[in-house]
Order: C-alpha cells, then sequence, then structure tokens
C-alpha cells in the first residue's frame, strides 16, 4: 500500500491562520523535549491541515510556549501571499513554450481533468505548473473535500500565540527552498509522480487514509503515528521513495542543524515541524541525539 501523501502532508507546509475555538484541550501528534547544557526545547509535531476542533491545543502546550523566547516553525504561516507566489512562479511554472500536459495518454489526461475539476481548482491555472507541484496541488485539494483545512493548521495556531506573547518566530526553511526540492526528480518521474498521486485519490486510498492520518495525529495515538511513518519508509514507488528520501530525511538533516544552534544559543524555545520529521529512521530527534542533545519524548 502506497502512503506518499501521507508524507507529502506533513512535509510541507504554505499557508494559514486559524480561526479561534473553545474546544476541549488533548493532546495531538507528538511531542518531544531535548536538552542540552541547561537549555530546553520543546519539539512538537504538527498536520498541515485541521479542524476546529483541534483548539487550543493542550495546557503543557502553551504552557511550554509562554515560556520560550522563539517559536521555530518550518515557514512562517503569516508571511505575505506574494512571497509564495513569487516562489511559485520561479520554481513551480512549466517552461514557456513546453509541451506540458498534451503529452499525457488520454485516459491519464481525462483523469487529470476530472480531478482538477473534483477539487475546485482552476484548470487553466493549474496546467501551467510542473506536475508535481499540480500533484502537491491535488492532493490538498482532496483534504480539503473532506473537510479538513489548511488554514487551521497547527502552525498558524502557534504562530498567533507566539505572537501574542511577544515571542519571535523563527523561519527554519523558506518557500523558495520547499519549492525548489519539487523541481528534484528526472523528468520520467515526474509524470510518474503525478500518476501515482492521481492514482491513489482516484481509487480512495487517499480518502481513507488521510482521515487515519488525521484520527490518529488528533489523538495523540503514538503507536498509529509510528506505523504511519513505518509504512512510509516501505514504500518503494517513486513518489514515495522521493518524498521519503528528499522531503524528509534530507530536511530532517538541515532542521536538526538548526533546531541545533538554536537550543545552544536560547535557554527556553519551542519549536514545531511536520509530525513524520519527528518519527521514524533519520528523525529530527534521532539525529539531534546523535549530536549528544538529551531526547524525551513525552507522548
Amino acid at each position: 500500500m502506497r502512503h506518499p501523501f501521507l508524507a507529502f502532508l506533513c512535509s510541507l507546509f504554505w499557508l494559514a491562520v486559524p480561526a479561534a475555538s473553545t474546544a476541549f484541550a488533548t493532546e495531538r501528534g507528538a511531542l518531544f523535549k531535548v536538552s542540552l547544557d541547561g537549555h530546553e526545547m520543546h519539539l512538537f509535531g504538527t498536520l498541515h491541515v485541521g479542524l476546529p476542533e483541534f483548539y487550543p491545543l493542550e495546557p503543557r502546550l502553551a504552557e511550554a510556549l509562554g515560556q520560550a523566547s522563539t517559536l521555530a516553525l518550518e515557514i512562517d504561516p503569516l508571511q505575505p501571499q506574494r512571497e509564495l507566489q513569487r516562489a511559485v512562479r520561479e520554481h513551480g511554472m512549466l517552461e514557456p513554450g513546453s509541451a506540458g500536459y498534451e503529452g499525457m495518454a488520454a485516459q491519464q489526461r481525462s483523469l487529470l481533468d476530472s480531478l482538477i475539476a473534483q477539487g475546485g481548482i482552476d484548470a487553466g491555472r493549474a496546467l501551467r505548473f510542473k506536475p508535481v507541484l499540480l500533484a502537491t496541488l491535488l492532493t490538498m485539494a482532496e483534504y480539503t473535500r473532506q473537510g479538513f483545512k489548511s488554514e487551521l493548521s497547527s502552525e498558524a495556531w502557534l504562530a498567533r500565540q507566539a505572537r501574542a506573547q511577544g515571542a519571535r518566530v523563527l523561519e527554519l526553511e523558506s518557500l523558495d527552498r520547499q519549492l525548489s526540492l519539487l523541481d528534484r526528480l528526472a523528468e520520467p518521474d515526474r509524470w510518474r509522480f503525478l500518476d501515482e498521486m492521481m492514482g491513489t485519490i482516484a481509487s480512495g486510498a487517499q480518502r481513507r487514509e488521510a482521515r487515519a492520518m488525521v484520527q490518529a495525529w488528533g489523538s495523540a495515538d503514538r503507536e498509529a503515528l509510528d506505523a504511519i511513518a513505518a509504512r512510509c519508509e516501505l514504500d518503494a514507488s517513486v513518489s514515495g521513495s522521493f518524498v521519503t528520501r528528499v522531503l524528509l530525511k534530507e530536511r530532517n538533516a538541515d532542521l536538526a542543524g538548526s533546531l541545533l544552534d538554536l537550543l545552544r544559543r536560547e535557554p527556553r524555545t519551542f519549536a514545531a515541524v511536520g509530525v513524520l520529521h519527528l518519527l521514524g529512521s533519520g528523525s529530527v530527534p534521532a539525529l539531534l541525539q546523535e549530536k549528544g542533545v538529551q531526547v524525551e519524548r513525552i507522548y
């Protein structure tokens, strides 16, 4: 069974600002505490979509964030939309004059057109995107169809709380960096990536596994989250292996390095990255532990 879009969802973040909620706070995602030389960081595994009932996040998170001088995120969700638009123009658009999607087999092109329409995406704009970026948009559109909203991401909730408390919000990556990674596949594999993603949506696998992922994250089900991470690592498809190798493990090394620098500089910090960055082999906590950092998994 393939799970590339699960890792996709937890490895890239681009948007949004959540609304307030009065839901009962409970454990979500995964939470680690890391320490070095008397300095302490709480490391939270996020989901890049959400539901209103996810908020507020549980009291230990709020308390840790309240004591932190800095909140470190993959990307600042409050940055202007023009930054996203610029990065997409730079890294996500087909070259002028390229054959683009005209070269697809008739059956696959028909499926693509139906998924674009189903996702409520403007076809004229979508067909100007490179195939891996378009696969990302189709995946996120399917999550939206299922009721999960990017504007209710935990990163955005945390960013709002941090700013209200006067903490600094630090970006660990950039939109340029994230989008440039999507351009790393060889030309034939880019189209295979799109084919595989379309297949998971059309077959209903995306819908079933998205619900399982959100349920596991929403209840901090450690066993279920670890099992999802293990399945992702075993995925030998073009899309699955690319997500695991490049979008997760390669980025994990950079994220761990930046977080270690922050941990050494500041006594109390808080960091939040996609939950699959914190699980499995080559995870951020594992890489930090290799550097002599004390790591405790709280849940």
